[in-house]
């Protein structure tokens, strides 16, 4: 199992007392599954994709990823794990506005000291089409193309798993279409585990398996009917 989450939970405080956000989640997923968490805005799929991320930790349960339980690393050791083993296709890009695509893709291949960081950046560039756009920064691309420069970045480091929460969200449906195209025939072609947070259920219906949450419980995990 690539990702292992034990009755996760998480609270937090407001001016009205504590909140639930999740509770008592648990389910697993192979590696090389596509999984899709869907459910209404207020569900907890955001939440429950960063605790699987280790960017935040649950108030109770425990989430193992990559082997790794997540609740026993400090921050530094959940950051190692998620430069080792994750890539992250955000909503917003998330691209450094300094640097141009091939530079942004590149990133996190230097960070992991790769040797050839350049060679493969641009090979992945070629791949999501944009080997004439190499040089452009964010400002002078396209919704559509910085999110294809997301994705070479995400896909880049070979992660074991790729988060991707809400792709789409800031495209129109005709580039929004192509991208998660683009996004099924990458992972296809590696061994990335790809969990995949949506409103879309056409587009979660493509993934082999749907989870579904409904005010902070898992209510169904089926597979999609494809």
């Amino acid at each position: 199992m690539v990702l292992h989450a034990h009755k996760v939970s998480q609270q937090v405080s407001s001016p009205e007392g504590t909140l639930t956000i999740l509770s008592n989640v648990s389910f697993n997923i192979r590696a090389g599954e596509t999984v899709a968490i869907v459910g209404p805005s207020g569900a907890g799929k955001s939440t429950l994709l960063a605790l699987l991320a280790g960017l935040e930790l649950p108030s109770s349960g425990h989430v193992t990823l990559n082997g790794a339980n997540l609740s026993e690393l400090n921050e530094d050791g959940r950051a190692r794990v998620r430069a080792e083993s994750v890539g992250f296709v955000f909503q917003s890009f998330h691209l450094v506005p300094s640097l141009n695509a091939l530079e942004n893709v590149m990133l996190p291949l230097e960070l992991a000291g790769a040797a050839d960081a350049r060679r493969a950046s641009l090979a992945i560039i070629e791949k999501v089409g944009l080997s004439n756009r190499w040089r452009h920064y964010p400002s002078q691309l396209s919704g559509g193309e910085k999110q294809r420069v997301a994705l070479a970045r995400a896909f880049a480091t070979e992660p074991a798993v790729l988060f991707a929460d809400e792709p789409t969200g800031n495209l129109d449906s005709k580039t929004g279409a192509n991208i998660m195209q683009l996004m099924f025939d990458l992972n296809r072609h590696s061994s990335t585990t790809l969990v995949l947070v949506t409103h879309d259920l056409a587009l979660a219906g493509r993934c082999d398996r749907i989870l579904s949450l409904d005010v902070g419980e898992l209510v169904n995990d089926s597979q999609a009917a494809q």
